[in-house]
């Protein structure tokens, strides 16, 4: 293999843009080119970032080391195994799949090929997060808030596997314990899915998360709090700003952790995807990894609908 991998990108729609942007850049890539199932969209973005609109998955791949597949979420199944079972590294959005077992086919492949995967559970690379990624030890309580305008992508899925499963990943990372109870409820609103919800899961350890995502706000707000002993820190996804405050003797210390707003959380995640292919070490979000936090995303789903059957019933 070459000191730059040849990366091809798949779906190049307002997301998969980006990622061929900050391919374009990389210094560990070479992008090969795009290829999207609207052929007029690859060809007009390839043209816009002088690389190569090709006609067809299999042509991309034949020329491919590795692959950013930015598609609906229903596709990442299929299109997912196409790549693994070309021996293809594979960078996949969140959420891995839409169900579990079409996730662990796609973990399986990966291992079977014995090619990197990485999903893009993004804010792991969030600036803010990781300011204080070393300094978050055992939170107790947690409380996120993530409300989106209606944006019209990403409704192949409910508000959970959309926009929850970010956090859901988040207090998993970070807490380290596996959920044994789930609350939530939530409703339809501009789709035939679940456009806002609200989950209270209860961890092994008394550890408590309440969590709150929406896709029909009238503003944009993505912050998660942790508070633990002796400390609570407030992240501000959007801002890329973090608060802290920390008692001592002396009583309670605010802090205000110095945070790199100039990182971009996309050309992270694809250095760190990039970095384990050349390297070849495992990717800092795995299969595994999203496994769990798809599991507890569809958990809050089934309790939502065990809530509105009850109303029903009722």
């Amino acid at each position: 293999m070459s000191d730059r991998v040849k990366v091809g990108v798949v779906g190049v729609g307002h997301l998969g843009f980006h990622h061929v942007r900050v391919l374009v850049s990389s210094e560990q890539a070479e992008l090969v080119g795009v290829y999207d199932i609207d052929m007029e969209r690859a060809e007009e973005v390839a043209a816009k970032w002088s690389t190569k609109a090709y006609p067809s998955l299999d042509a991309l791949l034949e020329e491919a080391e590795a692959v950013t597949c930015v598609v609906p979420t229903k596709d990442h199944y299929e299109v997912g195994m196409e790549i693994l079972r070309a021996k293809k590294h594979l960078l996949l959005e969140k959420p891995m799949a839409k169900s579990l077992k079409e996730a662990e086919e796609l973990l399986k492949t990966a291992h079977e090929a014995g090619v990197k995967l990485q999903i893009g559970h993004i804010e792991r690379f969030n600036p803010a997060v990781l300011a204080v990624e070393d300094m978050i030890r055992e939170p107790k309580f947690i409380e996120c808030h993530r409300l989106s305008p209606y944006r019209g992508r990403g409704i192949d899925v409910d508000v959970i596997l959309d926009l929850m499963i970010h956090d859901l990943d988040i207090i998993l990372y970070f807490l380290k314990k596996n959920p044994i109870k789930v609350e939530a409820v939530g409703i339809p609103v501009l789709t035939d899915k679940v456009d806002i919800a609200s989950a209270r899961v209860t961890f092994e350890g008394g550890e408590i998360a309440n969590i709150t995502a929406s896709r029909v706000s009238a503003e944009r707000l993505r912050k998660i709090r942790f508070f633990q002993k002796n400390a609570y820190f407030s992240i501000d996804y959007l801002h890329k700003e973090v608060q802290a405050y920390i008692r001592d003797e002396d009583g309670i210390i605010p802090m205000f952790p110095p945070v790199d707003k100039d990182k971009e959380p996309l050309k992270l995640e694809i250095d760190a995807f990039l970095e384990s292919i050349r390297k070849d070490k495992e990717p800092p979000v795995t299969g595994e990894d999203a496994i769990k936090a798809l599991s507890l995303g569809i958990w809050v789903t089934r309790s939502i609908k065990d809530h509105l059957l009850k109303i029903k019933d009722n």
